[in-house]
């Protein structure tokens, strides 16, 4: 009996001495992962007045516990006990966004060419790997329509527009929310009058901006809170609103907390990511844009966008003309676009109103050598990821020049009709109707599904990551929501048959952050996104990570994707916080079927503040 004890002490012991060692290990890994990851101090990092103190962490942390440490060996080793969640200064990260990545890492941008303000993505080992907290006192947010004019101060605890722009109307601080009467800097008086008036110049019908439908998609540059886009929507026009995140850095984040089509962006070097002949009318109000740099370029990237006759509005002191600068503006603005072809359709006050031509007809009676130059035969005009603008015009196709137009029929009709671009891709009009059928039913498949996890007006700002034809956003058309589409790389040519349908989108690599604030969207619809970031050998956690950034507290996520993926997944869902309700089901085949899918939907967890604080 002694000689079993001495050998049970001894087996004791040794265990012992193997946990222990094994939590050494573990330690001595963290120890060494902390101190060459990108949150430790640098000395160029102290040379710029920095603490070092990323939200980059370096890994996910396990629960060191020996025990269960010893047990997710064998089990699930690949799998984090818990995600670290950010430093509360970082509740409004973007990555890619994140101007002192740029200092801390010696980049020079051109401060003349807004460079600064494009996408710079941190590198792969500077990468943050926690979770972004929201800010202290964070509430569900207002439901739309409600939230068009008001939201909670304490989501987006920024008050400086509202003081900073006490005189145009576009903010008023009252009490714990914030309040949108509708103004503007150009139209003090009301985004509603202004768009009106609009109408008026172009002699619409019924003074409707929408003009029976034709016009459905507009591009608002510079756009403040969004306030000319929220008072669109009811005119069934959908506006993509635009505006860098410069000196007026919150305002894509209280459009996007309003429920209000936005995004971040900035005309400086490169195209932005929307296909060409994507919208039927642009707008600029006083949006501080030096059009006449670099041979017009931003001009002639506002160019690339208009479809066929379509409008730019510009309402600045400089159509107005009365000192002699904005005078001098002007004349060499109207002298730039007249040789662009362009031509004024209206004036009034300091609004004017251009039109680009319908036919490449008055380019080709222009005098040789004029400027700005077509661009070549080669240039493919829907290509926009990380490419450089270009100071040339770009001709319609010849199918284009000889119907006149864009050959789209009014909205709401053209959210069904196949347009004409689709031949572009090689897309018949078959495929087409089957791929609106076929969203239908899955859409109305996961709306069965979400029914116990989601009240009436809870999802108002949805993306769709991988949109392929926009099936997805067009099955939501009797909700009262509005859709980002957004393609890959891979697929980009695909999002002007988006824009033709009357939707909005851009183009997006998934191995990188978007660029929008955190907790900008209350669902997001992730079909066979995940099987294409592997084939590029993409980090799925850092994907995960980065929707968890996106999704607002108890939004929720549909993952569609093949079983050993949905299956990878399901194991990250309580890390992530995600287990506020998660259901798993085998959708039924379809023709979009690559192979067997499953459908993951879970909704993410409203933190409680002894959370966040930690």
């Amino acid at each position: 009996m002694k000689r079993k004890g001495e050998l049970s002490s001894i087996s004791k012991l040794l265990k012992y001495v193997l946990v222990g060692l094994i939590a050494l290990l573990g330690l001595a890994c963290l120890f060494y992962g902390s101190s060459v990851a990108p949150g430790s101090r640098r000395s160029d990092d102290e040379a710029h007045g920095f603490d070092g103190n990323d939200p980059v962490i370096g890994g996910f942390v396990r629960n060191h516990d020996p025990e269960d440490l010893l047990e997710d060996q064998e089990h699930n080793p690949e799998v984090p006990k818990s995600i670290p969640i950010c430093d509360l200064r970082f509740s409004e990260l973007i990555p890619c966004l994140d101007r002192n990545l740029i200092y801390q890492l010696k980049w020079k941008p051109n401060l003349m060419l807004m460079e600064h303000y494009e996408r710079h993505c941190p590198p792969q080992e500077r990468r943050y790997n926690c979770l972004v907290p929201p800010p202290v006192g964070y509430k569900v947010p207002i439901r739309w329509p409600a939230s068009r004019d008001e939201v909670w101060k304490a989501n987006i605890p920024h008050t400086h527009l509202a003081q900073e722009k006490s005189d145009q109307n576009w903010m008023i601080v009252n009490g714990d929310k914030i309040n949108f009467p509708g103004g503007g800097t150009h139209f003090h008086y009301g985004a509603d009058k202004y768009i009106i008036s609009l109408a008026k110049m172009l002699k619409f019908p019924g003074d409707k901006l929408h003009n029976g439908g034709n016009i459905r998609n507009v591009f608002d540059v510079g756009c403040g809170v969004a306030s000319f886009g929220a008072y669109l929507l009811p005119l069934d026009i959908i506006a993509m609103s635009l505006a860098p995140n410069d000196v007026h850095e919150n305002q894509i984040q209280f459009a996007l907390e309003r429920g209000i089509p936005a995004t971040l962006g900035v005309l400086a070097t490169k195209r932005l990511p929307y296909p060409s002949r994507s919208f039927e009318l642009a707008h600029c109000s006083r949006c501080r844009i030096d059009w006449l740099q670099r041979d017009g370029i931003l001009l002639l990237e506002l160019d690339r966008l208009l479809r066929p006759g379509g409008y730019f509005v510009y309402s600045s002191p400089e159509a107005y003309a009365r000192d002699p600068e904005n005078r001098r503006i002007w004349n060499d603005m109207y002298n730039l676009l007249k040789r662009m072809c362009w031509r004024v359709v209206a004036k009034q006050g300091q609004t004017v109103i251009w039109a680009k031509p319908l036919t490449n007809s008055c380019y080709l009676k222009r005098e040789p050598q004029t400027l700005p130059v077509l661009c070549s035969s080669d240039d493919d005009p829907d290509a926009t990821w990380n490419v450089s603008m270009k100071a040339c015009i770009s001709p319609y196709s010849a199918k284009m020049h000889k119907q006149k137009g864009s050959g789209l029929v009014p909205w709401p009709q053209r959210l069904t009709a196949a347009p004409p671009r689709l031949e572009e891709i090689g897309v018949s009009r078959e495929e087409f109707q089957e791929d609106i059928s076929i969203w239908r039913f899955r859409v109305i498949e996961y709306w069965k599904q979400m029914k116990s996890a989601t009240q009436k007006d809870s999802i108002r700002n949805v993306m769709d990551m991988n949109s392929n034809l926009g099936g997805f956003a067009a099955a939501l058309g009797d909700k009262d929501v509005w859709v980002m589409n957004v393609a890959p790389v891979s697929a980009s040519a695909r999002l002007k048959i988006i824009y033709d349908r009357g939707l909005i989108g851009t183009v997006h690599d998934w191995c990188e952050a978007f660029s929008t604030y955190p907790r900008t969207y209350d669902l997001l619809h992730a079909w066979t996104v995940f099987s294409e970031i592997d084939k590029h050998g993409c980090s799925a956690e850092d994907l995960l990570i980065e929707m968890d950034r996106m999704l607002r507290p108890d939004g929720i996520v549909i993952i569609r994707d093949k079983p050993s993926v949905i299956n990878y997944i399901r194991k990250f869902v309580t890390a992530l916080r995600w287990d506020g309700w998660v259901s798993e089901v085998e959708p039924r085949i379809d023709a979009l079927s690559l192979s067997e899918e499953r459908v993951l939907i879970a909704k993410k967890k409203l933190w409680d503040e002894a959370i966040i604080t930690i």
